[in-house]
């Protein structure tokens, strides 16, 4: 490590150093042994083995369990504007190399930890980036982030009417930091005036609105899983349950269902689902229903079998370690029950978006109800989340999504 270096220096324990050298960005709060200097919570840190090893630079925040996020574990990195662009150009590129030019449409650009902006998220919808804060660092140097993104997308041919803070997040409780939901200034523009943009993923049109939609404001990361659901549906009798806004029903039915019904219980979303397929010309395939899922499987088994195609997408049902048992317990029934209604030849497509539902447990639920209802399951495809919500191996937190297509044999 260089001598002069103007940070304080938080001297943190081996555990800390060796999850740091695996990868991992966060030190917590009890991993840190002692503290060198004056730190001012948001401002840069250096991390410190006790041998004195230089271990990486990060954000501190003093009300937080995580403690310092690392953005950097390069000793010669000068955190300055520069900086700054060359990461940002770095996500927006990555995006362009491992997505097609129609994908950029929709797509997220900033995946917190695994694009090294921890705490930040930052989504394209259209002509609007919808974007959430999570960290007191994120915040302290937002100002500068955001117009440099916008212009560094301008500049790339892109259209960017504004920018819309969606931090109305429990997490920034965490981190001292005030809920709020509000456009973010351009420096000399004025506001838009409207929060809703038309996206277009796989060749179907939405209505997003960055200021009322669900996190922020469309889920971008089953994108290919959605496509991979159109190219078995042909022909199918699908039943979507949690549809949300319809996407999973509105892509079988693009991939030539003959008949989807998609079902959330959720009132606004069976409308937003109903109105997106009316938009797309599909309201003679999409039925949308609003019924609890956990009831109306059990009742469908009553009745003769009609579908030969059960698409689960429940939201999280876990978001801590806590809640896990309970949380496998409902991907199990839900599972048991599409399994029960499929007939031999029929096809699944199931997932989980909860970090804490591991892919090691949500396997071994899948065998339990596939036991349970006397069936067997053949594999078509394990998938994850999209390419621009990239893995970040060392960082399990940004391995969340399990997704799988199976036929019932």
């Amino acid at each position: 490590m260089k001598a002069e270096r103007s940070y304080p220096r938080f001297t943190v324990t081996p555990k800390a150093e060796a999850s740091i050298l695996r990868g991992h960005p966060w030190i917590y709060d009890a991993e840190i042994l002692s503290v060198e200097g004056t730190p001012e919570n948001g401002n840069l840190v250096d991390i410190l083995s006790k041998k004195g090893r230089y271990l990486g630079t990060g954000f501190l925040s003093e009300q937080s369990k995580i403690r310092v996020r690392l953005i950097s574990r390069n000793a010669n990195d000068r955190f300055d504007e520069a900086f700054w662009e060359r990461k940002l150009r770095w996500a927006w590129e990555y995006r362009k190399t491992v997505m097609d030019p129609e994908d950029l449409d929709c797509c997220r650009i900033i995946f917190g930890e695994a694009d090294a902006f921890p705490g930040l998220t930052v989504d394209k919808f259209h002509d609007l980036l919808s974007v959430q804060v999570l960290s007191v660092g994120m915040e302290r140097i937002k100002a500068h982030l955001l117009p440099t993104l916008v212009r560094i997308l301008r500049e790339d041919g892109q259209t960017i009417r504004g920018v819309y803070e969606r931090n109305d997040v429990a997490l920034r409780d965490k981190e001292g930091l005030p809920q709020y939901k509000a456009w973010f200034p351009l420096p000399g523009e004025a506001q838009p005036d409207s929060a809703v943009t038309e996206i277009t993923e796989n060749g179907i049109r939405y209505w997003v609105d960055v200021e009322n939609g669900q996190k922020t404001g469309f889920f971008l990361d089953q994108k290919y899983n959605r496509r991979a659901v159109a190219r078995l549906a042909k022909g199918k009798t699908v039943l979507d349950c949690f549809t949300h806004t319809g996407s999973f029903a509105l892509n079988a039915a693009m991939g030539g269902a003959a008949h989807v019904t998609a079902v959330d219980v959720s009132e606004s979303a069976v409308e937003m689902a109903r109105a997106n397929a009316e938009r797309n010309g599909l309201s003679d395939v999409v039925e949308c229903v609003a019924a609890n899922v956990f009831d109306l499987l059990p009742s469908l088994e009553k009745e003769p079998p009609r579908y030969d195609f059960i698409i689960l997408d429940p939201p999280a049902f876990t978001k801590s370690r806590k809640t896990v048992a309970g949380a496998m317990t409902g991907y199990k029934e839900i599972n048991y029950r599409a399994m029960r209604l499929l007939p031999r030849g029929g096809y699944l497509a199931t997932c989980s978006c909860s970090h804490f539902a591991t892919e090691e447990k949500f396997i071994a639920m899948l065998h339990s109800a596939a036991k349970d209802a006397g069936v067997q399951l053949r594999q078509i495809e394990a998938r994850q989340q999209s390419c621009d919500h990239p893995i970040l191996w060392g960082v399990d937190e940004t391995n969340y999504l399990k997704f799988y297509l199976f036929q019932v044999v």
